[in-house]
C-alpha cells in the first residue's frame, strides 16, 4: 500500500466520489456483510460452509477497500475548480489542443491519476501528455513522447475550467 501514501490531486467531483464510496462501504456494505456472516453462521458447521467462506471473503474485500479509501482521502489534495487559473493548464482544467502531428483538434480534462479515463477525455496530470501540458498557456507548443515512442506536437488552443460553477 506504499502507493497510497503519495499525495494525489483530485477534482472536487473525484474527491466526492471517494468519500461517497467510503460512506457507502462503512454504512451499508459493512452491515450487509455482517448480516450475511450471521446468516451463514446459522447454517451450522463452519468448516464446510461455503456461504460463510464467501461472506468472509467479501468482508475482507470491503475492509481492504475501506482502508485503501481512507489512505487515498487522507493523502488527497483537492483542486477547487473555482480556484483554477483559467489561463494555465493545471489539474481541474479543460484544455483544447491542436495535434500538429495528426492534424486534429483534441480536448482533455486534466485530472488526478486516480480519476483518469481516456475514453471520456480525462487524462492524468502524471501521464505523458498531461504532464507536458501542465503549466502551459494558450498558443504554447509542446512535444510529447507518447507510449509507442513517437513524438507528437501539441499546440494549446484554449484553457478553461473543467466545469462552470453552478
Amino acid at each position: 500500500m506504499a502507493e497510497n501514501t503519495k499525495k494525489q490531486h483530485y477534482t472536487e467531483e473525484g474527491f466526492k466520489a471517494l468519500t461517497d464510496e467510503l460512506e457507502y462501504l462503512k454504512n451499508v456494505r459493512r452491515k450487509e456483510v455482517k448480516d450475511a456472516l450471521a446468516s451463514a453462521r446459522s447454517y451450522g458447521d463452519l468448516s464446510e460452509n461455503s456461504e460463510y467462506d464467501e461472506a468472509k471473503d467479501e468482508q475482507a474485500k470491503v475492509e481492504g477497500r475501506i482502508s485503501e479509501l481512507d489512505a487515498l482521502i487522507k493523502n488527497a489534495i483537492v483542486v477547487h475548480e473555482a480556484e483554477v487559473d483559467e489561463s494555465v493548464v493545471s489539474v481541474g482544467a479543460n484544455v483544447r489542443v491542436y495535434d500538429e502531428t495528426y492534424e486534429e483538434e483534441l480536448e482533455y480534462n486534466i485530472v488526478g491519476s486516480n480519476e483518469a479515463d481516456a475514453f471520456i477525455g480525462n487524462i492524468s496530470d502524471q501521464s505523458p501528455i498531461g504532464s507536458a501540458l501542465i503549466g502551459k498557456r494558450a498558443d504554447d507548443v509542446v512535444e510529447v513522447t507518447v507510449p509507442d515512442g513517437s513524438v507528437i506536437k501539441l499546440r494549446v488552443l484554449e484553457v478553461k475550467r473543467t466545469r462552470t460553477a453552478g
